[in-house]
């Protein structure tokens, strides 16, 4: 998983992130907590939230990607694995509510050996 992959007119460009995850655009708003339209206007595309919360969710899912095999088995475990420690909370989860640091913390904690 490549960054530049998904950048397009200088900015995360849903539609790449949605065709390599092989979902749909309206999945991608949805998981990210985004409006089903911050993804049909370029003004809300290229907004500051949507454009945090692609990074977010792609820095996220190149960490783990490297643990699950792909990006599609990293896709689903960003959107159905509950975390220990954070009350069942999904990664997706934790990310709409802006704390994407805590899933990299927890991922650096499991990475080292710890426990999470």
């Amino acid at each position: 998983m490549e960054f530049q992959e998904f950048i397009e007119n200088q900015v995360f460009s849903p539609a790449l992130v949605a065709t390599a995850l092989r979902t749909t655009k309206v999945e991608i708003a949805d998981t990210l907590g985004l409006g089903q339209d911050a993804f049909s206007r370029t003004s809300r595309i290229r907004a500051r939230k949507t454009q945090t919360r692609l990074r977010q969710m792609l820095e996220i899912l190149h960490r783990v990607s490297v643990h699950t095999g792909s990006e599609l088995a990293a896709y689903a475990w960003f959107r159905a694995e509950p975390l220990p420690g954070f009350g069942g909370m999904t990664p997706d989860q934790l990310v709409r509510e802006g704390k994407a640091d805590d899933v990299h913390a927890h991922l650096s904690r499991v990475m080292a050996g710890g426990y999470a």
